[in-house]
């Protein structure tokens, strides 16, 4: 079953898809939900209302679209493009993420979402 999302900041919007793993479910049944949110080099992140530890397959780099969860925040993030930690054209979260979606088409999209408004996020 492909679960997707659709995520809105302003006049800035984008579908994604999550997969099939706990952290994704627990997304999926928060939903929909809205918050403001900051940006960390080439990453959106904002805090959710899920509560989760980190699972098995944790990853300390991603690749640029995808979904990370930050259970330090805890924090939804999306990336798409290097933070300030990141080295040698890879894109380095501050911390250890759960990778539980990824946006469809192209994520540097955000880098036009203004600060100043909220994030929304909902099932689509």
């Amino acid at each position: 079953m492909t679960r997707e999302i659709t995520i809105t900041v302003g006049a800035v919007s984008a579908r994604g898809e999550l997969f099939d793993t706990p952290t994704a479910d627990a997304v999926w049944q928060a939903l929909p939900f809205e918050a403001s949110f900051d940006f960390w080099g080439n990453e959106i992140y904002f805090a959710i209302p899920v509560s989760l530890g980190l699972e098995r397959d944790a990853r300390e780099t991603v690749e640029k679209g995808d979904f990370g969860y930050w259970p330090t925040g805890p924090a939804f993030c999306i990336f798409f493009g290097p933070t300030p930690i990141s080295k040698n054209g890879e894109i380095r979260p501050a911390g250890k993420v759960n990778v539980f979606g990824r946006i469809k088409g192209a994520p540097e999209v955000f880098k036009k979402a203004s600060s100043h408004e909220l994030i929304r996020v909902e099932g689509s």
